[in-house]
């Protein structure tokens, strides 16, 4: 079921979102080889709790932290860890904040000291491929017109597009319909009408786009070792074009 949020329930979420990308922000000054993902969930807590959230994904089906933390080849839904990240690791470190009810999700990758050229323009391609899609993301389009923008300039860069893990709606509850995937063809899925707010969270392989889970039944990785990488953000539909809730 689809719900159309009001402007009162977008700008309560955009709250949420504006202190999300804050977050991300204070994550990419302490972020450095030798820390580990478990210090870094241990910030993103306490840092919510200062002002006023809550991390909504902890303990949601039992997920026991704040963040999702999936370091090189971990896809999605990676467990902090008391590892610590070395020179040349990327790090995608996924929230979803809960401000006075208003929630908003959003992923950055972030690198670890100097990274590879490979690792570098696996970063930028799919920061770039989230906004293709964005850009796609307004009132009368089609999912797929997302799916299709995401996939056909990834797929150009030569980098895959994982299929298992997709975007949704958010809204009084962190998954929502409908799914956003990152793949398809434009004109087809469910039409954008205005008031929906959805996430877009395009996750991009070096080789394969399939995936293994690890024996903890959350943690996604690639099927051949090579990295991936994730950005995402949650989008209002608007009569103005897509809003982007989860930047400052």
């Amino acid at each position: 079921m689809i719900t159309i949020k009001s402007e009162r329930e977008i700008q309560l979420m955009h709250e949420a979102g504006k202190l999300l990308a804050s977050c991300h922000k204070e994550i990419a000054k302490i972020i450095k080889p030798g820390i580990t993902t478990l210090e870094i969930d241990q910030f993103v807590e306490n840092y919510l709790e200062r002002h006023g959230a809550t991390p909504e994904q902890k303990g949601y089906h039992g997920f026991p932290y704040a963040t999702c933390a999936s370091v090189n080849d971990e896809i999605c839904h990676g467990f902090p860890s008391d590892k610590p990240l070395k020179e040349g690791d990327i790090v995608t470190i996924d929230m979803v904040v809960n401000l006075k009810g208003g929630l908003a999700d959003s992923a950055w990758t972030h690198t670890v000291g100097h990274i590879s050229a490979e690792a570098q323009k696996l970063l930028t391609v799919t920061e770039n491929a989230l906004y293709k899609g964005i850009e796609q993301a307004v009132a009368g389009n089609r999912l797929g017109d997302i799916g299709h923008a995401i996939q056909s300039y990834a797929e150009a860069e030569k980098f895959s597009v994982v299929r298992e893990f997709t975007g949704h709606g958010i809204g009084k509850t962190m998954h929502e319909d409908p799914t956003v995937l990152h793949y398809g063809k434009p004109g087809k899925g469910m039409r954008l009408k205005e008031g929906m707010v959805i996430t877009i969270e395009p996750m991009l392989n070096v080789g394969t786009w399939k995936s293994k889970m690890d024996a903890n039944g959350w943690t996604a990785r690639t099927a051949d070792g090579k990295l991936s990488a994730q950005y995402e953000h949650t989008i209002a539909i608007t009569k103005e074009g897509p809003l982007v809730l989860t930047q400052q």
